[in-house]
């Protein structure tokens, strides 16, 4: 018990990071910071803090083609297009509205690691998948308790980026990551990222220049993006201890926390349906986590 105390303290540690990058968030599109400047910057200090990490290892050498192919995909699947999505979700989305959302990479994962392979059906995770999207039924039915108005398009829109967070960690379960860990993974992705980033960025009129003073939402956006290079690492060290079942658990802090700072941090406030939606979710994430080992590491958000 001594020895595994710390390993669940890491594990808080982690959920309580990742938890608060999206209410960080809304407080930066909330200022109309828009998705592809955002995104761009995202890559350019993922790609700083990660490229320092492996330089401090001594592993920064240049990729092979194959890797250079395999970080192009990562970061159109696993940030490019499904931030795009979230972050113009969020500005029209609860904070912790999303985090919900967000928690249906597992359940959306089922059907895909089923196509490619992957896994096997089992009754257990057909019933969580169908918890999970029953969650989703009642934020939709339960969308005019968010204050304004707000469109089903707009629930829609949020569900991408799960859609494609399920998909990348599929694809790298199936073919793996063509020697890369997962920093090397984050690092490369963050620099192939980062010129098509620039492009649509300047070419839609959402390239953001350094401000000269500096508020609330651009601290926000600086500390969601280091908040979340910082839990990736963790999260890959906790992994190498612990193991990726016991990882994966962080899957449950990370909704539980972004919504927990969603009522804290941005005084958000939820019908029972939300609620009830929250423990639905949950329930299916336990249904559809891995169980027993775990060869891989899987790709999180």
């Amino acid at each position: 018990m001594k020895e595994t105390l710390p390993l669940f303290g890491v594990l808080l540690l982690l959920g309580a990071g990742w938890g608060i990058t999206m209410p960080l968030t809304k407080v930066t599109v909330g200022a109309g910071y828009q998705h592809f400047g955002l995104i761009f910057w995202q890559f350019a200090i993922g790609a700083a803090l990660m490229g320092s990490a492996l330089l401090a290892r001594r592993k920064l050498s240049l990729p092979t083609l194959s890797q250079w192919r395999f970080a192009a995909m990562i970061a159109l699947i696993g940030t490019l297009l499904p931030n795009s999505a979230s972050y113009q979700a969020a500005v029209y989305l609860p904070s912790g509205v999303i985090s919900i959302l967000l928690s249906l990479i597992p359940m959306i994962a089922f059907p895909i690691a089923l196509a490619l392979g992957n896994d096997r059906f089992s009754n257990r995770k057909l019933i969580g998948l169908t918890l999970g999207f029953a969650a989703v039924v009642l934020i939709a039915l339960n969308s005019g308790s968010f204050g304004g108005t707000v469109s089903l398009w707009w629930v829609a829109v949020a569900l991408i980026a799960p859609s494609f967070y399920a998909l990348e960690g599929n694809v790298v379960a199936k073919w793996g990551t063509y020697g890369f860990d997962a920093m090397q993974t984050l690092f490369w992705a963050s620099v192939i990222g980062l010129l098509p980033a620039l492009l649509l960025a300047l070419g839609s009129g959402q390239f953001i220049a350094v401000p000269r003073v500096w508020g609330t939402p651009e601290y926000a956006f600086l500390l969601a993006s280091i908040a979340h290079a910082l839990v990736y690492a963790g999260y890959v060290w906790l992994v190498g201890r612990a193991g990726a079942v016991f990882t994966a658990q962080v899957s449950y802090l990370v909704t539980i926390f972004g919504v927990f700072w969603a009522v804290m941090l941005l005084g958000e406030l939820y019908a029972s349906g939300i609620w009830a939606a929250l423990g639905l979710m949950l329930c299916g994430m336990f249904l559809v986590q891995p169980r027993g080992k775990q060869p891989s590491v899987e790709v999180m958000p």
